[in-house]
């Protein structure tokens, strides 16, 4: 992280003299940006559910298609179908 000049430390220990907001400002200011990350974190975290829940539905088709030069049961493709299925709508996307 870069120094502060000699002139931003005087400014920063000085101020302005002027009052930029109150206290009650500045707490209604951080409770809305907490608000604002949680949100995203939690968008965030969502997205990445969704992705990963659709790798492992691919996954779960490339067995499936693996399964067409072999001699396995009907039942075993329609299965794996359905299971892709499952894992891509469990959650609301």
């Amino acid at each position: 992280m870069k120094e502060l000049t000699d002139f931003q430390k005087k400014f920063f220990a000085r101020g302005t003299g002027n009052k930029l907001f109150t206290q009650e400002e500045f707490d209604k200011a951080v409770t809305i940006a907490q608000a604002e990350i949680m949100q995203i974190a939690i968008d965030t975290t969502k997205t990445a559910i969704v992705i990963e829940r659709e790798e492992c539905a691919k996954l779960v088709d490339e067995m499936r298609k693996d399964l067409d030069d072999t001699d396995a049961p009907m039942m075993l493709d329609i299965t794996f179908a359905q299971l892709a299925g499952l894992i891509r709508n469990r959650m609301k996307k």
